[in-house]
């Protein structure tokens, strides 16, 4: 226990200074990752090496990658494309453009993952509420809480659920059939909640509306060729995400090697595409990791695990609540994919075969719906809204902690609060 005290401290601190908003987040991170390195808690082992203490590279480099990608394509005026084609289908009306980002932005999330979706849609976003005189931080927050609905109906959407089926022996169709049906209904929800919670936000110029109905969208792309090689390559990485289960390649190196056969086929100097790497995010990343494996090292998550697990009692209507609000509550603290890498062994142990819920599947689906929606209730709580706030700080609308807070937590409640009858009802009773 006395091991526990640095980096809980630290964590805390960090944590408190992060909600505070006062200083840059990044620096918090790196200052509490570099405390924990310097005291021991942690060595170079355990940072860049482990699995369950270090930073989690995969991530790292999947977002590295496809922000090299977005950067590319962000040349050929695709976002203009989509931007004013967006504006025009819903005719300029706010919330109608809402709803249908929102469940593009969920769809594509689904299909590939929400890291990757949002990092293509934030842009497109930010350009067409410039253009209608929208303030584009409530479209940005919607986004990237669809895009955490959204990612929790497939094995690739969210970063947790990888992690769950790898332990679970979960296939891409046992996630579409037990959790694609309750987030069809989920999503529905959010949306008529974001007319209300949104509401004061739906106002645009109404000249600039009809100044957007009135552009050609074609005429935005700038580069055909360019556009079309981006597209193939964006393409096969897309489909290398998919394939993920069949060619056990993983998806950081799938965007790598996106990220190189795209920089070699465009021929673009090097400082056009890097401008879009959100360098303060990746290092923001980093410094989580190390502070959360800190944790893991001291044996403080594996605690928490194990308490969650002695609560059951062996009883499957105790285990899956208990599951489903305690991964949400934890998972809105710490980010969900080091909360998930600690707790799949757990769940793993209690339904095996010889375990005290053999059999209970259910116990994945409470764990992956807990972990994956809980994660939208604040501002760290998933690797998306990280990165949404990156990149509408990097454009100059910044989102605080407790703005983001203050709608993701209520739309967390609200899903987790639904995902409860759901899994009784389907699997308990």
């Amino acid at each position: 226990m006395t091991g526990w005290i640095l980096p809980v401290a630290v964590f805390a601190l960090a944590y408190v200074l992060i909600v505070h908003d006062r200083l840059p987040r990044t620096m918090i991170a790196l200052v509490g990752a570099g405390i924990v390195a310097a005291a021991g808690v942690v060595g170079a082992h355990d940072l860049f090496y482990s699995e369950h203490t270090g930073i989690d590279w995969n991530v790292i480099f999947l977002l590295l990658g496809m922000m090299i990608i977005v950067g590319v394509l962000r040349q050929t005026g695709v976002f203009e494309f989509l931007a004013i084609w967006a504006a025009k289908k819903a005719r300029g009306k706010p919330y109608r453009l809402m709803v249908l980002l929102c469940v593009l932005t969920a769809g594509a999330s689904a299909m590939l993952d929400n890291v990757t979706t949002v990092l293509l849609v934030a842009p497109v976003t930010i350009l067409v509420c410039v253009r209608l005189g929208l303030r584009p931080v409530p479209f940005l927050i919607a986004e990237v809480l669809a895009s955490n609905i959204g990612g929790t109906a497939t094995l690739v959407g969210d970063p947790p659920n990888i992690i769950i089926a790898s332990r679970g022996g979960l296939s891409y169709n046992d996630f579409l059939v037990h959790l694609a049906p309750l987030v069809v209904v989920l999503l529905a929800v959010f949306l008529l909640m974001a007319r209300v919670l949104f509401r004061k936000d739906f106002v645009a110029d109404p000249a600039r509306v009809a100044e957007m109905m009135e552009l050609n969208e074609r005429e935005a792309i700038g580069d055909p060729k360019l556009l079309v090689r981006s597209l193939i390559v964006l393409t096969a990485v897309l489909a290398g995400f998919v394939l993920h289960p069949v060619l056990h390649i993983e998806p950081s190196v799938v965007a790598l090697l996106g990220a190189g056969l795209l920089v070699l086929v465009s021929r673009l100097p090097t400082g056009a595409y890097m401008e879009d790497v959100e360098w303060e995010t990746l290092l923001f990343f980093a410094g989580l990791f190390i502070m959360v494996g800190a944790l893991v090292k001291v044996g403080v998550i594996d605690t928490i695990a194990d308490a969650l697990s002695a609560a059951t009692d062996g009883e499957a209507t105790r285990a899956v609540p208990l599951l489903l609000f305690g991964s949400a509550v934890l998972s809105a603290i710490i980010d969900n994919i080091p909360f998930v890498t600690t707790m799949s062994p757990v769940v793993a142990q209690l339904v095996a075969p010889d375990g005290p819920l053999a059999g209970e599947t259910v116990l994945w689906w409470a764990l992956a719906l807990g972990a994956d929606l809980g994660g939208n209730a604040t501002a760290i709580g998933a690797s998306a809204n990280v990165v949404v706030l990156g990149i509408a700080k990097r454009n100059g609308h910044p989102i605080s902690f407790w703005e983001f807070t203050k709608y993701g937590l209520v739309v967390a409640a609200a899903t987790v609060l639904l995902s409860l009858p759901y899994l009784w009802l389907r699997y308990l009773i």
